[in-house]
């Protein structure tokens, strides 16, 4: 078990760094889109390859980082049954939704995906608009995106496993006992009371 578990590390490890450095093309998305606005609103410009630039990395953001996201237990659950249930009871349900849900599921779209991609790749496909941008890069983040997300799948049922034989912690909580929601929440509102204070607004 030990050794699987080392795995886990380096596909978290993995995840991690991807979904990390996603991050910053929340940004980039942002100042492609104001570009793009303002050069079209002022100066009554547009390009369809700045368009596609966007569309491309909406969709980076969100299949590149859903490892990560599955990985920090930020996916949305259905859990209002299953969270009353014993600890034990809720990893068992976990590991059976892994393996007849998830990793069915992702395996079966990175495996339709990898033709999809290397048609493109080979035909050098690009966009129908006129400027448009080059189509398989933005195919080619559908297997990636899937093969991460496999990957944390993969680790997610091994630590449940682990959990269950007393080996690690439970996978499933949070490692900071809050959302980054929740966090950023009590933030605004300590801010908030720091301003609210006497002698504080002056």
């Amino acid at each position: 078990m030990k050794p699987l578990l080392t795995i886990t590390r380096w596909i978290d490890a993995l995840n991690t760094l991807v979904g990390r450095t996603v991050t910053w093309l929340v940004l980039v998305v942002v100042l492609v889109s104001a570009g793009n606005a303002v050069m079209r609103k002022l100066f009554s410009l547009s390009s369809n390859a700045w368009l596609e630039l966007q569309w491309y990395l909406f969709g980076a953001i969100f299949l590149l980082a859903a490892g990560y996201t599955f990985l920090r237990n930020e996916h949305v659950r259905v859990d209002v049954l299953s969270q009353k249930l014993p600890e034990r009871t809720q990893i068992g349900i976990e590991i059976l939704g892994v393996l007849f849900f998830l990793l069915p599921a992702a395996c079966l779209v990175f495996w339709l995906s990898i033709p999809f991609f290397w048609e493109s790749w080979i035909t050098h496909e690009l966009s129908s608009n006129t400027e448009g941008l080059i189509r398989w890069p933005a195919k080619l983040l559908i297997p990636v995106g899937f093969a991460l997300l496999i990957l944390a799948g993969l680790s997610h049922l091994i630590k449940c496993i682990g959990f269950l034989r007393g080996q690690c912690p439970n996978p499933m909580r949070v490692a900071s006992g809050k959302s980054d929601e929740e966090a950023l929440m009590e933030d605004i509102l300590a801010q908030q009371q720091a301003t609210s204070e006497p002698g504080q607004g002056r």
